[in-house]
């Protein structure tokens, strides 16, 4: 195998057809420089260089040589770069799971955000339901979720990044569609469509929690696994729902979005491992 030092003193040479020069550039005495490129010579097998007393020239193979010689250093040279930007996490492949509602507060305002400032990281995104997303960050297989909160356990570390509060999605058609706000005790005897408690157990215990507060317990007519289906039903006339306020964005035909008198808040963490070694983690932990 070659040397990558012999390349640089070939390439220097075939620039600058010059042994005196070539070798002041590379910093060394010339006797050094002719025993380097007789090496080289032989260690291809070819002549590369035509030598007289009073002057230098590249063979037809010297030329093929140093254009294959500069393109192998640049990359050298690429590898290199692309070493260190990995290092530092301004390159590499970076995965983020998240949640229907992650998709309308802070994915696409981190996604702009990031690819803006690391450009050369892959960042792959992957919608995952709630309840599985801290089991897929300790696992590795991403490398980390914006999700709703959770009790503490081990080998994760969550980071509040959203709160937002509570907000009541009714069909256009409904009593109370053009209310500029409603309280939860208005809402008593409504029949209510949520998320299943395994799916979103903080969001649930919340919206539960909120209507005890109103003096009711919520008539949950259905219960579905994502946001988006939800509303849907909402849209549909099935039912009422409390969603988080950014839900409002989903900008469903039939459904109209009011302001909750004293809504609790609703939180999202970002989730990573501490054990992660990916450094383009590190990146994205410092822009959010």
């Amino acid at each position: 195998m070659i040397d990558f030092k012999p390349l640089r003193y070939f390439v220097a040479l075939a620039e600058t057809l010059h042994f005196g020069r070539a070798a002041a550039q590379l910093h060394l005495s010339q006797p050094p420089l002719s025993r380097q490129l007789a090496a080289l010579e032989e260690s291809v097998g070819v002549r590369l260089i035509e030598r007289s007393p009073h002057s230098v020239a590249l063979t037809p193979a010297g030329q093929q040589f140093y254009t294959d010689a500069k393109a192998i250093l640049a990359s050298l040279a690429q590898a290199e770069t692309n070493a260190q930007a990995a290092a530092a996490g301004t390159a590499g492949r970076l995965t983020v799971g998240f949640t229907m509602c992650a998709a309308y507060s802070v994915v696409p305002r981190y996604t702009r955000d990031f690819g803006n400032a690391y450009p050369e990281v892959q960042l792959n995104l992957r919608e995952i339901m709630s309840h599985d997303l801290a089991a897929e960050v300790v696992s590795g297989r991403i490398d980390a979720a914006i999700m709703f909160p959770i009790a503490p356990q081990p080998g994760l570390v969550t980071r509040t990044i959203v709160s937002e509060p509570l907000c009541v999605a009714v069909p256009r058609n409904h009593g109370r569609a053009r209310a500029r706000q409603v309280h939860i005790a208005q809402l008593a005897g409504e029949p209510f469509v949520m998320a299943v408690t395994e799916v979103a157990p903080t969001l649930r215990a919340t919206i539960v929690e909120h209507c005890r507060s109103g003096g009711f317990e919520p008539d949950v007519r259905i219960e579905v696994h994502l946001q988006q289906t939800v509303l849907s039903l909402v849209n549909e006339g099935v039912g009422i729902a409390l969603v988080p306020d950014s839900m409002r964005k989903a900008r469903l035909a039939d459904v109209a979005f009011l302001r909750l008198a004293g809504a609790p808040a609703i939180e999202q963490v970002l989730a990573w491992s501490p054990a992660s070694r990916n450094p383009c983690l590190e990146r994205f932990l410092e822009l959010v």
